[in-house]
């Protein structure tokens, strides 16, 4: 069972890699966005994955995020997800998202994510190579 309140915190050191400039989405040698995002739903999918089934996993279905400050290569970034809701069906959680580095917030937001059975999943999406539309 997936508890309200539950939360995971998952860190990294900002390489260049994972800078704006590297990934397309600006010029510059700072943390980007999308790697801030993607840390954000890293952290809500180790948060509640071991409570799932065997078998069962979550993908991502929504996310809205705001980047507040920037973050230099070299700086720990940390990300943290914290469970605010179950959907009634039990077939989606809502979580609070949040980022910060070793000089405070750089980024909040909401994410959903949704149970799914990892291989019909996988069939479902593998399908779209062999039925063309």
């Amino acid at each position: 069972m997936i508890e309200i309140g539950k939360s995971y915190t998952i860190e990294q050191v900002v390489t260049p890699e994972m800078t704006a400039r590297a990934i397309g989405s600006g010029g510059l040698e700072v943390f980007g966005t999308p790697f801030m995002m993607a840390m954000m739903e890293h952290a809500a999918m180790d948060c509640v994955q071991p409570d799932l089934p065997e078998g069962k996993g979550t993908v991502g279905v929504d996310i809205h995020s705001s980047h507040l400050a920037p973050t230099p290569v070299g700086m720990t970034v940390r990300a943290t997800a914290t469970v605010t809701g179950v959907s009634e069906n039990g077939k989606l959680i809502t979580f609070r998202v949040e980022a910060s580095d070793d000089w405070g917030p750089i980024g909040e937001g909401t994410h959903t994510r949704a149970i799914i059975a990892n291989d019909r999943f996988l069939q479902k999406c593998n399908s779209k190579l062999t039925e063309r539309k």
